[in-house]
């Protein structure tokens, strides 16, 4: 297939009728590996929140299994999309995904601001770090699953474009960003993840590079220091000269999708395997599965039907 096949067809399809399909192509053909490193980011981004971090410190999940807290939120992601997302195993993801947020109480808006680090931060990665920059087609997708992600979470307010979703993260990022040493914690327990995905000797250099891609704001509110000058120039350069040897590359063809590598499920996992032990499926009443939660208190939903393991490639 050619490098720019599919690019020609989304072109002519309807984000408002075409936005999954679209956005399986951005993430399981056109830039599976640059949609995860913008999502990788999008965790780093949470962090900059003392609210947020601090959840999540106290809950200890990143400590005690950081590579399946991970995994998990790059599974169920995909997870909700995989069929379809108003399709039954769409809508029980969404039902075990609040499962599991259900034991805290969360603000509203910190729920919208999670949801726009997932569209906002994979777009500005692929834009500058991806074989070529994402059309609008596929921006208005990555904004319109977003979307349909919220409402199935039960969060208000949700933006519906692409711009709405960009306004929403820097504002709030504007208005909550601060050191808190929470955020350093979590942040460098998600860099350990990170960097025990390489051999020993380059797990610290790849940890210098994870921070040298990251902006001023944002180190300023985990408490790390900038990466010296010419350390972010030289991992800019490398990955601008691999997104260009990517590009003289063939598109991956239509039989050979990139689907989730998780480390934690060397064998394939199903739904109920995601998340902490106590979230695994309880029953409750069939009504009880179709309300989505109010927040920013979100009750608990009902079982998740298992389903076929899903076999990683």
């Amino acid at each position: 297939m050619g490098r720019y096949s599919r690019l020609r067809r989304i072109r002519h399809m309807d984000p408002r009728q075409d936005f999954e399909q679209i956005y399986r192509w951005i993430t399981h053909y056109e830039f599976p590996r640059d949609y995860l490193h913008g999502t990788s980011i999008a965790f780093l981004r949470d962090y900059g929140v003392p609210r947020i971090s601090q959840l999540l410190d106290r809950t200890q999940e990143f400590e005690r299994a950081g590579q399946k807290r991970y995994d998990d939120t790059v599974l169920l992601a995909y997870e909700m999309v995989r069929e379809g997302m108003d399709s039954e195993h769409g809508r029980a993801a969404a039902r075990h995904l609040n499962r599991i947020h259900g034991r805290y109480r969360i603000p509203n808006e910190d729920f919208r601001y999670v949801l726009a680090t997932t569209v906002v931060g994979p777009k500005r990665w692929i834009d500058r770090y991806g074989w070529r920059r994402l059309s609008e087609q596929e921006t208005e997708s990555l904004a319109l699953v977003g979307r349909r992600t919220g409402e199935m979470m039960g969060i208000s307010g949700v933006p519906d474009t692409y711009a709405a979703f960009e306004r929403l993260h820097d504002d709030y990022e504007r208005d909550m960003f601060a050191y808190d040493p929470a955020n350093r914690r979590v942040a460098a327990a998600t860099l350990r993840i990170m960097a025990s995905w390489y051999p020993a000797p380059l797990r610290r250099p790849a940890t210098r590079a994870s921070l040298a891609v990251l902006d001023e704001p944002l180190l300023k509110a985990l408490g790390f220091r900038p990466q010296p000058r010419w350390l972010r120039a030289v991992v800019h350069r490398v990955l601008r000269t691999r997104a260009v040897l990517i590009r003289l590359l063939p598109g991956r063809p239509e039989w050979f999708p990139r689907t989730p590598r998780a480390r934690t499920y060397p064998f394939g996992w199903t739904l109920d395997d995601l998340g902490p032990h106590w979230a695994h499926s309880r029953p409750l009443t069939p009504l009880q599965d179709e309300t989505p939660p109010e927040r920013a208190s979100v009750p608990e939903q009902s079982s998740a039907p298992r389903v076929p393991r899903q076999e990683t490639r």
